[in-house]
């Protein structure tokens, strides 16, 4: 069985939504780099292992990285997960998980990389929104994308209504290619993904909502 750990920052509500998934790969551990993130009490909930791993306790990020990479060997962690995790990764621990680490992103990549998604949405005046999961890489939010979902932003939509509803899709789609990526279906070899031992040459759109 695949083994998962989650990286988290905050509420967690995408690691409820891989936990209520019922995957076939097993979640063993959650790791933070905030004590008080309310995703830890989830895990907890559902008898998951938790570590805490503060930033703030590290001169360096690549030491902070290190001392990461090490937690999940000790629960030896097949794929690592990114549900909300709002730290910056080196690209040694990248490189170290290359192939095998997650993110979800609140746009529809490659529009929009880094953070405030939503207000520069509406600042832009676009009409479409959504979310996007990729292959995590050294470069941010720059992974090869694999699945995406969109919603149509309304005249009365705000950045509260448009965190809401990207954050319905996202609980839609990450546990799917979660799945994908611990029964085999999803795969990556030099450098590129393959779904179902076929080339992904464009992110598989699910239906807009």
């Amino acid at each position: 069985m695949i083994k998962i750990a989650v990286l988290v920052s905050g509420n967690g509500s995408n690691l409820q939504a891989l936990i209520d998934a019922n995957l076939s790969g097993q979640i063993v551990g959650v790791l933070s780099n905030k004590a008080n993130a309310y995703a830890l009490e989830r895990a907890q909930k559902a008898n998951i292992a938790t570590a805490v791993i503060s930033h703030k306790d590290f001169p360096t990020r690549e030491v902070f990285d290190e001392a990461m990479h090490q937690q999940l060997l000790a629960w030896e962690v097949d794929v690592v997960i990114l549900a909300g995790f709002m730290r910056i990764l080196t690209p040694t621990f990248v490189n170290k998980w290359q192939g095998k680490m997650l993110n979800i992103h609140p746009s529809l990549l490659p529009a929009y990389k880094g953070v405030n998604t939503h207000q520069r949405v509406l600042n832009t005046g676009d009409r479409l929104h959504g979310c996007t999961v990729h292959f995590v890489t050294a470069e941010l939010d720059s992974g090869q994308s694999i699945a995406q979902s969109a919603i149509s932003v309304k005249e009365h939509d705000t950045t509260a209504s448009l965190a809401d509803r990207v954050h319905t899709l996202e609980h839609f789609i990450y546990p799917q290619v979660a799945e994908w990526l611990c029964n085999g279906q999803l795969t990556w070899k030099d450098g590129q993904a393959y779904f179902r031992n076929q080339v992904l040459k464009d992110p598989i759109r699910f239906a807009s909502w």
